[in-house]
């Protein structure tokens, strides 16, 4: 399960496409990390990430065709490539300049502030938004 003592296994969760999948997602993360050892300021910011991208997933698109979400991540000497996979949108993930005030509207700025890279892979009737984190 491990090599140089990062995870290499991938976990992949088929959540409702619900606010409540937040939570969930957030907490097998944590536990995840945490069973590999690793550092609590880099479980602290990859609660962070899954917990944004789950939201936005859930605000801004649409369940897959089986009414779900997949949440994924996996963990190499390189970092930890979180991703969740949605039905799609009508507009792509994006860095909004959204004031610090505001209620809504800084979860990629998060992630991208957090993220050592993040990107997005777009299907024909699913999406992807990728956030890659430095261990």
């Amino acid at each position: 399960m491990s090599t140089n003592g990062y995870r290499t296994d991938e976990m992949t969760l088929r959540l409702p496409f619900a606010a409540a999948s937040v939570s969930v997602a957030r907490q097998r993360l944590q536990d995840w990390m945490r069973d590999a050892g690793a550092a609590r300021e880099a479980v602290e910011d990859a609660r962070v990430v899954v917990s944004e991208l789950v939201a936005n997933s859930v605000r801004h698109a649409g369940p897959l065709s089986d009414g779900t979400i997949h949440v994924s991540w996996a963990a190499s000497s390189g970092g930890i490539d979180v991703a969740v996979t949605d039905g799609g949108s009508r507009t792509r993930a994006r860095h909004v300049q959204a004031p610090t005030s505001a209620l809504a509207g800084r979860g990629m700025a998060i992630i991208e502030a957090l993220a050592h890279e993040w990107w997005t892979e777009l299907g024909e009737c699913r999406s992807t938004v990728h956030a890659l984190l430095k261990l």
